[in-house]
């Protein structure tokens, strides 16, 4: 890996974060906090789910850069953990209890440990890849079929919107296109003929409308998550109902929409901070 190969980012240094808090009772129910450095007053919250095609060789260490820029720029942020495909408990339906669990929890710890400093009643999650899926997903629970664990009965209040970075948003096209060697596949157990109803509660492509304001990321020069894939999701959530915008960047990868020194930083940055103070 050189200096300039986009993948750079994930194993950029980045200072620590300032704690991390525990969501839940295991190993992986954690989440990295950070303060906002450059307000006195409360900040917004930003959730970030990690991405990495679902699979435990990826954690939540990579988005330290992306993570310490934020809080940088006036944001509290949390990167949360969550079990993955190749570990005990990862795979269906553990992700899905712990994001779900996650973004339950994780504002209301965050508000007990930083206190006026930042607004846990206006959050807006940031997902990359695997975590855009994710995070997409946790704001839809209340489109779930009735029998899913994680319906809720109504979008979050407190989540302000969803930016998804080269997110999954359509795991049945995933699922056709092999993305990732097949890791949709391996997330639910199977493709959609297999496990019709795990894709009927997993997929955000069947979950519209969102509810809540979402702004979609892409790099039309991705090569593990096609553009195209965040355009369609787009024209489907319009015809829903929801307000959904798309920004599409020429000459950017997958790893550069998570990257502060990558030139689709500013168009990240412009996306938070609409849905965050809008």
């Amino acid at each position: 890996m050189t200096a300039t190969d986009p993948r750079a980012v994930l194993t950029r240094p980045a200072p620590p974060p300032d704690l991390t808090v525990r969501y839940g009772p295991l190993a992986d129910h954690v989440a990295d906090v950070r303060r906002p450095r450059t307000v006195t007053g409360p900040a917004p919250l930003v959730l970030v789910v990690h991405g990495g095609f679902w699979r435990a060789a990826y954690d939540r260490q990579h988005t330290g850069p992306l993570c310490d820029d934020l809080a940088g720029r006036g944001f509290a942020v949390a990167a949360i953990e969550y079990r993955r495909v190749g570990r005990d408990g990862g795979g269906w339906p553990d992700i899905f209890d712990d994001v779900a669990l996650a973004v339950d929890r994780v504002p209301g710890l965050v508000a007990e440990a930083l206190g006026d400093r930042v607004r846990a009643d206006r959050v807006v999650l940031l997902g990359h890849s695997a975590g855009g899926h994710l995070a997409v997903w946790a704001a839809a629970r209340h489109r779930l079929p009735a029998t899913a664990p994680w319906r809720t009965p109504a979008p979050s209040p407190a989540v302000r919107g969803v930016v998804s970075l080269a997110g999954v948003l359509d795991l049945a096209a995933a699922s056709a296109q092999r993305l990732g060697d097949a890791a949709t596949d391996e997330l639910l157990g199977g493709d959609p003929a297999a496990v019709p109803d795990r894709y009927a509660a997993a997929d955000p492509a069947a979950l519209l409308p969102v509810g809540v304001p979402v702004t979609l990321v892409h790099g039309r020069d991705d090569l593990q998550v096609p553009w195209e894939i965040s355009e369609r999701y787009a024209e489907a959530a319009r015809r829903a109902g929801d307000d959904v915008s798309v920004r599409l960047l020429d000459g950017i990868e997958h790893f550069g929409v998570i990257d502060p020194l990558s030139p689709a930083w500013p168009s990240v940055l412009d996306a938070l901070r609409r849905l965050a103070f809008g």
